[in-house]
C-alpha cells in the first residue's frame, strides 16, 4: 500500500461520491463514468477507490447518524463537498481500520483545503475529532501512554 495512491483514490472518490450526493445516480454507474472517462492518476488505488465509492452509499445512514449529535446545524445545510469529505472519512474511520484515524483525518482536512469552503477544514477537523474519539477509542487512548 502507498500513501499517495490512496490519496489519489480519496480524491477521485470525493468527487464520485459529491456526485452520488447530488445527482443521485448509482455508484455502480459512476464507477464506470470514471474508470471510463475520467483521467485518473496510474498511481490510484483502484481497489480503495472502489471500496470508498459503494461504502459510503451503502452506510451512508450509520454515517450521518454518528456525526449528527456533533453538527451545530442540521445536516442538509452543510456544504455538499464537506458532507462528502465527512461521509468518505467516518467511513474510513469505521471500516479501515488498517488506516490510522490520524491519516484519515489528515488526508480529510487535505481534501477540505483543496475542494471546499476556505474555514471548512476547521469544521471538519472538529466533528472527525469528535467521531474518532467514539469511534478509535483504544487507537487514540494508546497514543497517550
Amino acid at each position: 500500500m502507498k500513501p499517495t495512491a490512496r490519496h489519489y483514490a480519496r480524491q477521485y472518490a470525493l468527487q464520485a461520491l459529491y456526485q452520488w450526493q447530488i445527482s443521485h445516480t448509482l455508484p455502480d454507474e459512476i464507477e464506470l463514468q470514471f474508470l471510463a472517462h475520467q483521467t485518473m492518476s496510474k498511481k490510484t488505488d483502484l481497489d480503495y477507490f472502489k471500496n470508498l465509492l459503494h461504502g459510503v452509499p451503502n452506510h451512508c445512514e450509520q454515517i450521518d447518524e454518528l456525526m449528527l449529535p456533533f453538527l451545530n446545524r442540521p445536516i442538509t445545510e452543510l456544504d455538499p463537498i464537506e458532507l462528502s469529505i465527512l461521509r468518505l472519512s467516518i467511513y474510513e474511520l469505521l471500516h479501515r481500520q488498517d488506516v490510522p484515524y490520524r491519516v484519515i483525518i489528515n488526508e480529510a482536512l487535505e481534501l477540505t483545503k483543496k475542494f471546499g469552503s476556505v474555514e471548512g477544514y476547521k469544521f471538519v477537523n472538529s466533528i472527525l475529532d469528535h467521531v474518532a474519539r467514539c469511534l478509535r477509542k483504544i487507537e487514540i487512548q494508546g497514543e497517550k501512554k
